[in-house]
């Protein structure tokens, strides 16, 4: 039977102390629950004791397209080399097009383009990066295959014809852990303002941070979702990446099975911070 999706979930689970007693692995069942009848895959990495879990070794390495996820390094890449600062600085001047998305037909400071994934605003960024500073940090955090050559500032962005960069979910995660683990190149201070533009939601039981990204794989309109990020509960830590394939894939509806899993895995709560 061929199923409307595919699906590959990662999770692996970071020590938020050094001397913490190793936690249980987390259940397969509640991401089983939420997955349905998905085919794909889920991966978790237990950093303390490296014992790996992987459902579908195939699918966690498939390589993608990032789209919007992208937009994480984006942000991070302009912090360190000083282009951006803080959330809250002016971002984007809307050029006078207007676009679909209602939210990027406005000036927009960090946060708010992050928030709305404003592409033409990320694409400026990348542009001020420049080529070899883009190519020199893509291969500095190894991300993916380095693939730039559709162009600077829409190598992320799946289209006809055109050649993204690749990663796989399982590098997306891979990538998070390194980040987090302070294993990259990568200054305390960006970071911290990293994880304040991706913090989506904040509830008694935990953090979540993260980005979506849509796109359209191929010419028969299959489409791609994804939601990738970590979460901070208690003094746990854990970096996720999920991607959905199908006709009504999105980045929107991978963020929902994302959340419910961790609702289930009691890593989030339903009640939100006052």
């Amino acid at each position: 039977m061929i199923r409307a999706h595919s699906i590959a979930f990662l999770v692996p689970v970071l020590c938020g102390t050094i001397g913490i007693a190793m936690a249980a692995p987390l259940p397969l069942a509640p991401i089983r629950k939420a997955m349905q009848d998905r085919a794909g895959a889920f991966v978790i990495l237990d950093c303390a004791s490296g014992e790996i879990t992987d459902v579908d070794p195939k699918a966690s390495a498939g390589k993608l397209p990032p789209c919007s996820t992208f937009k994480i390094w984006n942000a991070l890449l302009g912090l360190e080399e000083g282009i951006l600062s803080s959330p809250e600085e002016p971002f984007y001047q809307w050029d006078g097009i207007r676009r679909d998305i209602e939210a990027w037909n406005k000036d927009l400071n960090l946060r708010d383009a992050f928030q709305a994934s404003c592409v033409p605003a990320f694409q400026n960024l990348a542009n001020r990066l420049g080529s070899d500073r883009m190519n020199r940090w893509l291969d500095t955090i190894s991300y993916g295959d380095k693939n730039t050559s559709a162009g600077l500032d829409v190598f992320w962005l799946p289209a006809p014809a055109r050649r993204t960069i690749l990663i796989s979910p399982k590098e997306q995660a891979q990538l998070l852990h390194k980040l987090l683990a302070g294993k990259l190149p990568i200054k305390p201070a960006s970071l911290q303002t990293l994880k304040n533009l991706m913090r989506v939601r904040e509830t008694p039981a935990g953090t979540l941070y993260g980005k979506t990204g849509s796109g359209t794989l191929s010419a028969d309109g299959t489409k791609l979702g994804w939601f990738v990020g970590f979460i901070e509960s208690g003094e746990r830590c854990f970096a996720f990446a999920a991607a959905l394939q199908g006709a009504e894939a999105s980045g929107a509806e991978t963020r929902s099975l994302v959340e419910t899993v961790l609702l289930d895995l009691n890593l989030l709560s339903s009640l939100t911070h006052p």
